[in-house]
C-alpha cells in the first residue's frame, strides 16, 4: 500500500494512497493537486512511512522562514514560511491518517510538537523586534539586583497534553516574572516601557505570526480565554498577579483547565520552579478533595444541560457520551485524589486513564471500555476534521461524505459506523451518569406511585373548572400528544403523576390549580417534542411542586418557558434560591463563553441570550417566591446586563482587532486588550441601577482612539472606522434578533446630537458637546449615567466630565424653571389622557405624583446644588441622592426619607405589574396617599403645582 515510485522531483504515490487521500480529504487533496511538486519533494524527505522528531520539526520551521539570501526573513516571508510549512505538514499528517500508518499518540505528539516549535519561533522572533525598539525587560529581584524579565509560555488544554488534533486552536497562557521596565536608551535609538506593555507586544506579536489569517491561511489559532480574567483582562500576567488571582478568585472549572498546564519549551530553572509551585497546589489537594464534589456536580450538570439543551447528536465531542464526558470522568478522579497519587498528575487523558485503573478507581471493563471509546472518537473527530481543514467535531451531513468518513475509518457503510459510535457513547455514558450523582428524592414518593395516579387524577378534576378541564382533555387528545414518539409518551406519562401531585399540592395552598393550568399546559405543549425535559420533571418532582406557584403568580415566566424551554432546568435546579452576585454572574458567563469558537457568532448570540434570560428568570422565580427588597432585585437585574455588556464587548474588540489590527491610543501606542480605548456609559435605569425585567438598555459609546492613526493590521483602517465597527458590532450582539429574542434593545438617543450624531465620540468631542451645545433635559440625563465597562481611562476620564457639567454654576430659579417645563411636556405627552383620569385611573410612572416627578426632584437636586455641594455628583441613583441632600441638611431627613419611601413603593409595583403583564395605568383610589405626599413635595420643592 506505501509503496511509492520516485521521479525526477520527488516520491509519487501509487493510484491507491491518491484514492485514499481523495476520500478522506477535500483539503488535503486540494493541496496536491494545486502543489503536486512542492509536496513531492517533501514526500521524497519525509515518506508516509516514518515519523518526525522534534529536531527534524524544528528544522522544518528554520528552513521555511528563510529569506533568498537563507537569511531569517521579514515578517511576511516568515508568515509566509510557516503557513505553507503547516500545509505540507497536514496534507503529510491527514494522508497518514488515512492510510492508518501513525498512531494516535504518535500523531497527536508531532502535532503537538510542531504547534511547540512554532510557539517558540513566534516568541523569539518577537522578543528579537521589540528588544531592537525598547530594551530588554528587566525588573529588580529579590537581592536587589536587575534581573532580565522572561515570559513562561504555557500550553493548556490538547497542547498542555500533547493530544493536539488535526485542526485544533491552541489555547494560551502568558506569564512573566514581575513589574519593571525595559533597560531602552534613547542614546541607543531605544525607548523604555514598563514591562507589562512589552510582555503584551510580545504576546501579540505571537499571536499575529500564528493566528493572522492571511492568503496562505493560518498556522494555528491562538485562544487567549483560559488567561485569569479572561477576554479584556491583561494578555500577560505576572507571577504575583498569578498568585492572588488562585488565593482569591480561582474556580473549580478554572482547576480542571490549570490540570492541563505545561511550560512551552526551556525557561530558566527558579522561575520554571516558581510557576509549578503556583499552579501544584491550586490544582491538587494532599487530602481526598471532597470540597470539590460540590463543583463537580455544578460542571457535570452544565454539561448536561448543554446536551439536553443542544440535542445534538452530531457533535461527538459535546454529545451525549462524547470525548467531554470521558475527560470529565477522567478529570474529576484526577482533581479529588491527585493530590494523594502523584502517578495522577500526569497530563494526557489516556495515561491517566491508565493510572486510575491501576489504583483501582477504575474497575477493568470501564477502563477497557473507556479507553477504546477515546480513541475511536477522536479518530473519528481526526476524520471529521480532515475534510475541510475545520474545527469542528460535528459529522457531516453531507451523503457523500457520510459515506467517505465511513470508509476512510474502515466501515462498510456510514450505518456501521453510526452503530460503533452508539455503542461507545453507551458506554462513556454509563459511568459519566455515575460520575458525583445527587438525585432528587420526592418529599411524598408514595402519592407518586402508579397506584395512586387514578386517585390524584380524580381529586384533580374536581378541583378543576369546566373550561380547565376541557383543556386538559384537549391536550391529551391533540394530534401533538398522538404523533409523539414512543419514548417521548413514554417520558410524558412519566411525568404526568409528578405534575399532577404538584398541581393539587399548589391547590391545597394557594387554591390557584385553575390559574396555572392553562400556562402549565402552553409548556407542556412547548417541551414534548424536546422530551428530554419531561425526563427533568419526572426526577425534580419536589422542585415540580415549586414551579407550579411561579406559573400562576407570574404569566410573564409562564410565557418566558414556554417560549424557551431551555430556561426551564434554571427552575428545576432552584438556583434562583441564591442569586449571584457580579462576580459569580461573570464567572458563569465566562465558564459558558469558553465553549464558544472564536469564529462562532451564532452560538456567541445565543449564550448571552440564554444567559441573560436564565438570570433574570431566577431573580424573578426569587422576586415571586421570596419577596426579595426592590433594590436587591434591580441590583441583580442591574448586574445581569453589565456582565453581559462586559462580555460582548471583550468579543467585539477581539473580532475587530482579528480583521483590523489594534487601533493607536492617544498615548501614541496601541491599545491592548485590557486598555482597549473604548467604554459602555449607561444611562436612564442602568445608569441608575434600576432595572426592571423588560427595561431596555440607554448607552452612550466613548473612544480614546487617534481617530485619524491608522491601525497595525495588513487590513489597516482609520482609528474613527475603528471605533466606529467596534460599536456596530456591539450593536449586532445585543440587538440582533434572533430565535433566542434579543440579548437586551438599546437606545442609542441619549448620545450627543441624538439620532443625528455619531454612534461613538471621543471623550472629548463629547466633553466639548456637553459644555457648549447640551440641552438641559440632557444634563438631566447625565445625573443618571455611569461608566460600564471598557478601559478604565476612558471611564475615568467620563466620570471627570460628568463630575464638572453637573457642578457647573446654575442659579435655583433657572434650573426650577428648566425642569419643570421639561415635566409639564412630558406628562403632556405620556400622561394619562383626561377620559382616564375621570375613571379613576393614574399612571405610576407618567402622572403627577408618579416615578417620575421623584426621578425629576432628585435631578433637579444634583443640578441646582453641586457647584456648592460637589458630593451630589457621586452617585447616580435617586435613593443616594436622597440620602447624601439628607446628609448635607438641603433638604430636611424626613422629606427625603419619605421621596424614597414613596419611590421604593411605587418601583416595587412596576416590578410586580411587570411579572403579571398588567399595565402600568392602575386605579387611582389606591394610591391616594402616596400620590398626594409626592405632589406635595414637588410643590413645596418646586414651588410650583404639579399638573394634573
Amino acid at each position: 500500500m506505501l509503496s511509492t515510485t520516485p521521479n525526477g522531483n520527488g516520491y509519487q504515490p501509487t493510484s491507491e494512497q491518491l484514492q485514499v487521500l481523495q476520500t478522506a480529504s477535500e483539503f488535503a487533496y486540494q493541496i496536491w493537486q494545486s502543489r503536486t511538486g512542492a509536496c513531492q519533494t517533501f514526500l521524497r524527505s519525509y515518506p508516509l512511512d516514518t515519523t518526525l522528531t522534534r529536531q527534524q520539526i524544528d528544522d522544518l520551521i528554520q528552513d521555511y522562514t528563510l529569506d533568498e539570501n537563507y537569511q531569517l526573513g521579514h515578517e511576511n516571508k516568515v508568515m509566509s514560511g510557516l503557513r505553507n510549512l503547516r500545509m505540507l505538514l497536514m496534507m503529510r499528517w491527514v494522508w497518514q491518517d488515512a492510510l492508518a500508518v501513525i498512531e494516535l499518540e504518535q500523531l497527536t505528539d508531532e502535532l503537538s510538537e510542531f504547534a511547540d516549535g512554532c510557539i517558540l519561533f513566534a516568541k523569539n522572533y518577537t522578543y528579537q523586534q521589540l528588544v531592537t525598539q525598547y530594551g530588554q525587560p528587566t525588573f529588580i529581584n529579590e537581592k536587589g539586583n536587575v534581573q532580565v524579565d522572561d515570559m513562561a509560555i504555557m500550553a493548556m488544554g490538547k497542547l498542555g497534553a500533547h493530544e493536539l488534533n488535526l485542526s485544533s486552536d491552541i489555547d494560551l497562557i502568558f506569564i512573566h516574572q514581575a513589574r519593571g521596565e525595559t533597560d531602552g536608551d534613547k542614546a541607543k535609538g531605544t525607548r523604555s516601557i514598563d514591562n507589562k506593555r512589552f510582555m503584551t507586544r510580545l504576546g501579540q506579536g505571537i499571536i499575529k505570526l500564528l493566528d493572522n489569517n492571511t492568503a496562505d491561511g493560518f498556522v494555528f489559532r491562538v485562544d487567549m480565554r483560559l488567561r485569569p480574567w479572561g477576554d479584556g483582562s491583561d494578555l500577560a500576567i505576572h507571577l504575583s498577579a498569578l498568585q492572588k488571582y488562585f488565593s482569591q478568585h480561582g474556580r473549580a472549572w478554572e482547576r480542571f483547565a490549570w490540570l492541563k498546564a505545561r511550560v512551552v519549551g526551556h525557561i530558566e530553572r527558579p522561575f520554571y520552579d516558581d510557576i509549578q509551585a503556583l499552579i501544584k497546589p491550586f490544582v491538587f489537594r494532599y487530602y481526598v478533595d471532597y470540597s470539590a464534589f460540590s463543583a463537580l456536580r455544578e460542571m457535570k450538570s452544565l454539561i448536561q444541560n448543554q446536551v439536553a439543551q443542544r440535542e445534538d447528536l452530531d457533535n461527538i465531542k459535546l454529545g451525549a457520551g462524547g470525548i467531554r464526558d470521558i475527560e470529565f470522568i477522567v478529570q474529576a478522579f484526577q482533581l479529588i485524589y491527585g493530590g494523594r497519587h502523584p502517578q495522577l498528575q500526569v497530563k494526557s487523558c489516556l495515561k491517566a486513564m491508565q493510572a486510575l485503573y491501576e489504583l483501582k478507581y477504575l474497575e477493568e471493563t470501564t477502563y477497557q471500555e473507556l479507553q477504546s471509546a477515546y480513541r475511536f472518537l477522536r479518530r473519528l473527530e481526526h476524520g471529521i476534521q480532515a475534510i475541510n481543514d475545520q474545527q469542528t467535531q460535528r459529522l457531516p451531513h453531507d451523503v457523500h461524505w457520510q459515506h467517505n468518513l465511513a470508509l476512510t475509518l474502515g466501515f462498510e457503510d456510514w450505518a456501521a459506523l453510526l452503530n460503533t459510535l452508539n455503542y461507545h457513547r453507551y458506554h462513556v455514558n454509563v459511568p459519566f451518569e455515575r460520575m458525583v450523582t445527587e438525585r432528587q428524592v420526592p418529599d411524598h414518593d408514595d402519592e407518586l406511585e402508579p397506584a395512586n395516579l387514578d386517585e390524584q387524577v380524580a381529586r384533580l378534576n374536581d378541583v378543576l373548572t369546566e373550561e380547565n378541564h376541557s383543556q386538559l382533555q384537549n391536550f391529551w387528545q391533540s394530534k401533538m400528544v398522538a404523533n409523539l414518539s414512543d419514548e417521548a409518551r413514554e417520558r410524558l406519562d412519566g411525568a404526568y403523576p409528578v405534575i399532577v401531585h404538584a398541581l393539587l399540592a399548589h391547590q391545597d395552598q394557594q387554591q390557584l390549580a385553575n390559574t396555572a393550568l392553562p400556562r402549565l399546559i402552553a409548556l407542556l405543549e412547548a417541551i414534548c417534542r424536546r422530551s428530554i425535559y419531561l425526563v427533568m420533571i419526572a426526577e425534580n418532582p419536589n422542585a415540580t411542586v415549586e414551579l407550579i406557584p411561579m406559573l400562576s403568580a407570574s404569566p410573564w415566566i409562564a410565557k418566558e418557558l414556554a417560549q424557551y424551554p431551555v430556561l426551564l432546568d434554571t427552575f428545576l435546579q432552584q438556583r434562583y434560591r441564591h442569586l449571584p452576585d457580579k462576580l459569580e454572574l461573570r464567572d458563569i458567563l465566562r465558564q459558558q463563553l469558553l465553549r464558544v469558537e472564536p469564529n462562532d457568532e451564532e452560538k456567541l448570540l445565543s449564550v448571552l441570550r440564554l444567559f441573560k434570560k436564565n438570570q433574570v428568570l431566577a431573580v424573578a422565580a426569587s422576586d415571586v417566591l421570596a419577596e426579595r427588597p426592590i433594590m436587591k432585585v434591580s441590583d441583580s437585574l442591574t448586574y445581569i446586563a453589565e456582565v453581559v455588556l462586559e462580555a460582548a464587548l471583550e468579543r467585539a474588540f477581539a473580532e475587530i482587532v482579528k480583521r483590523y489590527g489594534y487601533p493607536i491610543g492617544q498615548d501614541g501606542d496601541p491599545v491592548t486588550e485590557a486598555d482597549c480605548g473604548f467604554a459602555i456609559i449607561g444611562y436612564g435605569k442602568l445608569g441608575g441601577l434600576e432595572l426592571s425585567y423588560s427595561s431596555d438598555l440607554d448607552l452612550v459609546f466613548l473612544h480614546k482612539i487617534k481617530e485619524q492613526g491608522m491601525t497595525t493590521g495588513e487590513n489597516s483602517v482609520s482609528g474613527m472606522k475603528f471605533a466606529a465597527r467596534l460599536a456596530q458590532k456591539l450593536m449586532t450582539y445585543l440587538n440582533t434578533q434572533t430565535r433566542d429574542g434579543r440579548a437586551y434593545e438599546v437606545d442609542m438617543r441619549l448620545r450627543p446630537s441624538g439620532n443625528a450624531g455619531m454612534m461613538v465620540v471621543s471623550c472629548h468631542a463629547f466633553e466639548t458637546y456637553q459644555l457648549e451645545k447640551a440641552w438641559s433635559w440632557e444634563h438631566q440625563a447625565l445625573v443618571r449615567a455611569r461608566a460600564i465597562c471598557g478601559d478604565k481611562r476612558v471611564t475615568a476620564r467620563f466620570c471627570d466630565i460628568r463630575r464638572t457639567v453637573l457642578a457647573l454654576p446654575r442659579t435655583i430659579e433657572e434650573v426650577r424653571i428648566e425642569v419643570t417645563s421639561m415635566r409639564i411636556k412630558m406628562q403632556k405627552h405620556l400622561g394619562t389622557s383626561q377620559w382616564q383620569q375621570q375613571a379613576g385611573k393614574f399612571h405610576l410612572k407618567q402622572d403627577a405624583g408618579g416615578v417620575i416627578d421623584i426621578e425629576f426632584l432628585a435631578q433637579f437636586a444634583v443640578l441646582a446644588y453641586s457647584h456648592e455641594h460637589p458630593t451630589l455628583t457621586k452617585w447616580s441613583d435617586n435613593v443616594r441622592i436622597f440620602e447624601e441632600m439628607a446628609t448635607l441638611g438641603i433638604w430636611e431627613r424626613e422629606i427625603c426619607q419619605d421621596l424614597t419611601e414613596a419611590y421604593l413603593r411605587i418601583r416595587a409595583a412596576t416590578h410586580q405589574l411587570a411579572l403579571s403583564e398588567q399595565s402600568l395605568l392602575v386605579d387611582e383610589s389606591l394610591w391616594t396617599e402616596t400620590r398626594a405626599l409626592v405632589q406635595a413635595q414637588w410643590q413645596h420643592l418646586m414651588g410650583v403645582e404639579s399638573t394634573e
